[in-house]
């Protein structure tokens, strides 16, 4: 058998499993991380400052996974697509009115922060030589955690029926 007759092959098996075996209607894209309209709407200022020290380790001491998100929504009956870990939050905290929101938020988020200082204490007792690493990033997820405290206590809340351009 040459070559050609491989390719060939190839190429037709390729086109059957398109044609036959996709579950995606023709037209949908295969990236679930590319957007839809409701990437675009804007969100509350506080948003943009939370995703960029939340999602970045080096900052928050912390990594947040898209599940770990996705457990944070369904822990206060929210539901959001699996994206980009950071449009997830962008979804998570879109429609924030009320404090009693943030703060069911905040609580769950703090919660999976938890674990992880519990996992980082568990590990630095288990490898003292590795603590000031551990050390570290449980100061960074504590200072993560009083950021909340913050947010919650500077936000405004929004009446649905408020004009948002009545002056």
């Amino acid at each position: 058998m040459n070559r050609e007759d491989l390719s060939d092959l190839r190429a037709e098996f390729d086109k059957f499993v398109q044609d036959k075996c996709s579950l995606q209607p023709e037209g949908e894209s295969m990236n679930p991380d590319i957007g839809d309209k409701e990437d675009e709407d804007p969100v509350p200022q506080f948003v943009d400052a939370l995703t960029s020290k939340l999602l970045a380790p080096a900052l928050s001491g912390v990594y947040l996974s898209r599940l770990d998100i996705k457990r944070v929504a369904e822990g206060i009956d929210e539901s959001i697509p699996i994206k980009e870990r950071l449009k997830m939050v962008k979804a998570l905290f879109r429609h924030t009115t009320k404090k009693s929101y943030l703060e069911d938020a905040f609580g769950e988020i703090t919660k999976h922060i938890d674990g992880r200082i519990l996992l980082y204490t568990e590990l630095s007792e288990a490898f003292p030589a590795s603590k000031k690493h551990f050390d570290e990033h449980i100061n960074k997820a504590q200072k993560t955690k009083k950021m909340f405290a913050q947010i919650v206590e500077d936000f405004e809340e929004i009446e649905p029926t408020s004009d948002p351009l009545f002056v």
